[in-house]
């Protein structure tokens, strides 16, 4: 509470930004705390959407963010950005489906893997969902931006960049072969 309290008397006059995104694009990133895509892409309030999630991954919610983006407000293009060393790439569908079947607990994890806490009162649920978890960040990249572009809410004249963000240098790195599979007409 304090340090919205410092924010918001710093505020200004950004309570008369108008709703839709001044700079015209959308960002779908990952939610990785060591992300700041108002710093890496150069974002002032109002300038973007970012759409976060784990993995940054283009799922059902953030193919409809997108839609919104567009068709309400205005975005003439989007950038689908995932990142080095993420969390995703460290599980799959089938060690999230059975940590949750051990427990509801946070699990922990060392250099042979991720571990159940074991406490019981578990769930199955976890092993009927598609978790998008990720085993290559380019192919990713590509499949999520391959994704939206075939969707048949999004027009083909939006064009979807694909991008990699390096952790270590802070350098945001193109994919090619994503960037031509979003390319606009």
């Amino acid at each position: 509470m304090s340090a919205n309290a410092e924010y918001a008397a710093d505020f200004s006059d950004k309570g008369n930004l108008p709703m839709p995104p001044g700079r015209q694009f959308a960002i779908l990133t990952c939610m990785d705390a060591r992300l700041d895509p108002a710093k890496y892409a150069g974002l002032a309030e109002g300038d973007a959407h970012v759409i976060r999630n784990a993995g940054g991954r283009a799922s059902d919610d953030a193919i409809r963010s997108l839609v919104i983006s567009y068709k309400l407000l205005g975005t003439k293009e989007w950038f689908v950005i995932h990142h080095t060393d993420c969390g995703m790439e460290t599980f799959t569908n089938e060690t999230m489906g059975d940590l949750l079947a051990g427990s509801l607990k946070t699990a922990s994890v060392d250099a042979s893997g991720w571990h159940d806490s074991g406490a019981g009162g578990g769930t199955s649920e976890g092993k009927y969902v598609n978790w998008l978890t990720i085993s290559d960040q380019e192919k990713s990249v590509v499949e999520d931006v391959q994704r939206i572009r075939s969707n048949v809410m999004v027009p083909a004249d939006i064009p979807i960049y694909g991008y990699i963000y390096d952790c270590k240098s802070g350098k945001l790195i193109e994919v090619p072969e994503a960037t031509e599979a979003g390319k606009a007409p």
